[in-house]
């Protein structure tokens, strides 16, 4: 007989580096899954990690594994100062997504740092993480995994939309979830926001301020990726191969540079929206924050754009993985092959108890 209620922290690192995103949630399972999200916080990274992390993919395997090992101390000191300083005495289990090194699943590759078992050793709890590597080994892109938590926890609405590092969307389609990565988004526009000193656009202001420049826009939207059916999705070598050297040929000032993105982005997220009428699309992620992209998508969209409260903008993911390892726990379907591709339906990640 399965609990009805279960308390856990989710912890996600995404690929626009922001920092670790921890969520304490209660779920309550009632004939449907319901959550309460108790409290949560994003340890932003120093520029030690920021420019670690952002070099992962070239790393050789030696250095990875050696950086997997002090990232792993590093996310259980993380966790622990976020329990103490929230005074939680209830914790069933902390569910991880790491951070991800390498992602080509392709060719059979993805792996995300800070899943080893040394974490629940010296956090002393239960740790469920390592969600993406069985996908990828069953044939799926072992992305995206958020689209299990969509279904059952956000099914009010018709698409769901994440605009983090990359923009990815999940939806029914004929009773069955689909889901894939559409562009990218924070990893290209923090990259050139990083060059004039700041971490991220406040507010879209500096895009704001440049112009579209239309041959780069119509470079961008003949990138092959956009003509690939799903499921497919994005990693950072897809990135630094294809979008950075693309953008860098034109060479454009900055804010005319976060100015054409931003319509980039716009365009191909709306393509993918427009596709239904009178759907409600709830909108999540740091992206939210860019009043200048939202507006641009805003414009190009013709359905109605749901942003909610905070909390859910901000921690909708690390939330998301907290179920997912629930779902581990009690050995129900967290993987779905009509969004990954993978060979069947398949209850993912590593279970690790102190």
């Amino acid at each position: 007989m399965f609990k009805v209620e279960y308390n856990v922290i989710g912890v996600m690192s995404g690929t626009s580096l922001d920092g670790i995103d921890l969520v304490y949630a209660k779920f309550t399972f009632t004939n449907a899954w319901s959550f309460d999200i108790l409290c949560s916080e994003t340890i932003p990274y120093n520029e030690h990690w920021v420019n670690t992390l952002r070099t992962l993919v070239e790393k050789t395997p030696e250095a990875l594994k050696q950086i997997d090992e002090v990232y792993t101390e590093y996310l259980s000191l993380s966790i622990k100062k976020f329990i103490e300083f929230n005074t939680i005495n209830q914790v069933d289990a902390i569910c991880s997504h790491g951070h991800t090194a390498l992602h080509q699943p392709e060719i059979g590759v993805t792996y995300q740092i800070g899943n080893m078992p040394l974490l629940s050793k010296l956090l002393k709890q239960t740790v469920v993480c390592d969600f993406r590597v069985q996908d990828v080994a069953l044939g799926g892109q072992g992305a995206p995994l958020v689209p299990i938590g969509d279904k059952l926890l956000f099914a009010e609405y018709d698409f769901c939309l994440n605009l983090g590092g990359f923009a990815n969307i999940s939806l029914e389609i004929h009773n069955e979830r689909i889901a894939y990565d559409i562009c990218a988004v924070n990893i290209v526009l923090n990259h050139y926001t990083n060059l004039l000193g700041f971490s991220y656009d406040d507010e879209g202001a500096i895009a704001l301020s440049g112009t579209i420049n239309q041959n780069m826009l119509a470079q961008l939207n003949k990138l092959d990726f956009y003509d690939l059916t799903h499921p497919k999705s994005l990693g950072l070598e897809w990135v630094k191969s294809e979008v950075i050297p693309l953008i860098d040929a034109f060479k454009l000032e900055i804010k005319d540079i976060l100015c054409t993105f931003c319509e980039h982005i716009a365009i191909q997220i709306s393509k993918e929206i427009n596709k239904k009428q009178n759907a409600l699309v709830l909108v999540t992620g740091g992206g939210v924050y860019n009043t200048y992209l939202i507006s641009r998508l805003k414009d190009h969209c013709n359905n109605e754009i749901k942003i909610p409260e905070n909390k859910v903008v901000e921690f909708k993911e690390a939330l998301i993985f907290a179920f997912l390892g629930i779902l581990k726990l009690r050995n129900e379907v967290n993987c779905l092959k009509s969004v990954t591709g993978a060979s069947k339906n398949h209850v993912s990640g590593i279970v690790f108890r102190p």
